[in-house]
């Protein structure tokens, strides 16, 4: 029964490895035409144009293979954020899509191949098994390596050849697979980074939290102290005022009545924008993209949206875009001197991404003290990142990328 079940697992693992080469022919020879594709958009001068569309292929077929070689390890190999950059040049230079090209190269070449070796073996012990029995019937026949096969004992030395052809599968294909099954994940992983780096990193990412969360709690404070609860001494005030109005006058005790209710309803609004401001409501109500679309709306600009199709976000992820985009329209209005703000929000990959364009004077900084050093730190705090481009003269492109943990 032991025995049984080991041959089993062997079987089962000899067929996985198969599997994974020969699906890699398929992406192999995709690579082959993306890359053939890459090369004549960027040696002929008048198809460079056509690069960012070339360059989403490249990224599209990355992520493709990554989700494969991952489901193979057993864990998920994370996509790099989407590239920042639009125009060529800035294509050219982005790491990401350099180092997604040196992996198509590879894979292009190393794993057609590999995929050839693996079907190579069924198909050439079948072939030369048929070329054996078939010989009487047809003439000058010759074996899958050119050997012909005129009589019986050239019979014989082509069912050895398709016995070799057989033994490629449990001795070539298995070390085969598993070598390039690392070197794939190795290509397709983002660039690894020295411990001390990455220490480095987490423990500024958890500095920023923390002092992201300290001024947070400081500003609920301050708005709560300063707006909500003066509202509600005034309501408690002219209550005071209206028991004893009661007592001496009640015919002059409705007029405070009702100021008491005007300043209760002002303190409920005023309750309400706190809320607000921890986690808006209408996210968990009617999800990111109607609150992107309310946002838009009550903005002072001109705002047109594109959403794209969005999955179900975590809580977290929601709120960082939710609060990121809020601040940049916030920004926008007082800073800019835009007259249109363009805002997208969509899915590449695994991350969300969104970007907020405007036709103003540029020269945005977040050095200055602006909400941008804000949006930095609360999609840091969730490993994500974010890319300002605004000239002088503008415009202005906001661009941030929140993985979603998916």
């Amino acid at each position: 029964m032991t025995d049984a079940l080991a041959d089993r697992g062997r079987y089962q693992r000899h067929l996985r490895n198969f599997r994974y080469l020969v699906d890699g022919t398929s992406t192999g020879v995709a690579a082959l035409v993306v890359l053939v594709a890459l090369v004549a958009t960027v040696v002929l001068v008048v198809t460079l144009p056509l690069l960012p569309k070339v360059a989403r292929l490249v990224r599209a077929l990355a992520t493709t293979e990554r989700r494969r070689t991952g489901r193979y390890l057993g864990f998920p190999i994370p996509n790099p954020p989407p590239s920042a950059g639009r125009s060529p040049r800035e294509l050219l230079t982005d790491p990401g899509l350099r180092r997604d090209v040196v992996w198509l190269s590879l894979h292009a070449v190393v794993g057609t191949m590999a995929g050839a070796v693996a079907i190579s073996s069924p198909l050439g012990a079948v072939q030369n098994v048929i070329i054996a029995m078939i010989w009487p019937l047809v003439p000058n026949l010759v074996s899958t390596i050119n050997t012909p096969v005129t009589s019986w004992p050239q019979a014989g030395l082509t069912l050895l050849i398709a016995a070799g052809y057989a033994a490629i599968g449990p001795l070539v294909v298995p070390p085969l697979a598993h070598w390039y099954l690392h070197v794939n994940a190795s290509r397709l992983a983002p660039p690894k980074t020295s411990l001390v780096q990455r220490l480095a990193d987490v423990m500024a990412t958890r500095a920023a939290v923390v002092d992201a969360n300290d001024r947070e709690l400081q500003r609920i404070e301050r708005d709560l102290h300063d707006g909500t609860q003066n509202r509600l001494v005034a309501v408690v005030m002219h209550l005071g005022m209206a028991e004893r109005a009661l007592r001496r006058d009640p015919a002059s005790a409705l007029p405070l009545m009702l100021t008491a209710q005007n300043a209760a309803v002002d303190a409920l609004a005023e309750l309400r924008g706190v809320v607000r401001g921890i986690y808006p409501p209408v996210l968990a109500d009617r999800g990111l993209a109607d609150a992107v679309a309310g946002l838009a709306n009550h903005s002072t600009l001109p705002c047109r949206v594109d959403i794209g199709p969005l999955p179900r976000l975590p809580g977290p992820v929601a709120a960082a875009a939710y609060f990121a985009l809020a601040e940049a329209l916030t920004n926008t209005a007082k800073h800019s001197g835009a007259r249109q703000v363009t805002v997208r929000l969509f899915v590449e990959g695994d991350w969300l991404v969104l970007q907020v364009d405007d036709d103003g004077h540029g020269g945005a900084d977040e050095e200055q003290g602006s909400g941008l050093v804000g949006i930095r730190r609360r999609v840091s705090a969730l490993d994500g990142t974010m890319d300002l481009h605004s000239p002088p003269g503008g415009p202005t492109v906001l661009r941030v990328c929140i993985p979603t943990g998916e």
